[in-house]
């Protein structure tokens, strides 16, 4: 009898592509929400009374307060810096990317650490006590604070999430549109190496007024010949 050899058997392929691009918009997905979110937060939080006081005038007292942009400009000015980077993340690739989403982390680091600094401050309050005494050396009494600095920080760590994910998965996720391109250099449907229609020239007819207009439109010298 002869020996009978084992053919083997074709495993199938798994899809590992298809994994990679769902797990990237997944991931873009939840990035954009946390930003939008965390930045509204963060924008909304800093308007709100962070401290309140009172000063002591003659011999009653005056009740003052101050917002969180009084007492730290920061979290908001950085969290309008990470909206800008949230944008810009689909407008550059490679290297590029990376440095927007490590500057959308950053932001959002930032303005958390601002935050939670703000959240025990009291120079803003003791300005304004102040001002409304006249005495340089006066400082607010029965000074407390609310929860909105933590509300802001909480935001700010919203902001810093979306820029661990931008620079963990950005490379998966799409760019804006190549729009302006040089014609010719085409990309097929399925995104890898250039179309078919991308090597045919349209015919221009040099009697034709219209097909010379188009032809110089699309960067093609209409007078040279195919």
């Amino acid at each position: 009898m002869g020996v009978v050899s084992a053919v083997p058997v074709p495993q199938p392929r798994t899809a590992v592509p298809a994994d990679n691009a769902a797990s990237g918009r997944r991931s873009l997905a939840i990035a954009l929400l946390l930003g939008a979110l965390g930045a509204a937060v963060v924008l909304i939080a800093s308007g709100q009374i962070w401290a309140e006081g009172t000063a002591a005038v003659g011999g009653g007292s005056v009740p003052l307060d101050a917002n969180g942009r009084d007492i730290t400009g920061v979290p908001a000015a950085l969290a309008v810096v990470g909206l800008a980077a949230l944008v810009a993340v689909f407008a550059v690739r490679s290297a590029g990317r990376l440095l927007v989403s490590a500057l959308l982390a950053l932001s959002g680091a930032g303005a958390a650490a601002a935050a939670y600094t703000g959240a025990s401050d009291s120079a803003a309050l003791d300005e304004k006590a102040a001002q409304t005494t006249g005495d340089a050396a006066a400082t607010v009494e029965a000074l407390t604070h609310t929860a909105w600095p933590y509300v802001t920080a909480v935001g700010s760590v919203l902001i810093l999430a979306a820029g661990l994910l931008a620079v963990g998965y950005g490379r998966r996720w799409p760019a804006m549109s190549r729009r302006y391109e040089r014609p010719g250099a085409g990309v097929a449907a399925d995104g890898h190496g250039p179309s078919r229609a991308a090597g045919r020239a349209p015919v221009v007819d040099p009697d034709r007024p219209e097909d010379l207009w188009k032809a110089l439109d699309r960067g093609e010298d209409p007078t040279r010949e195919s």
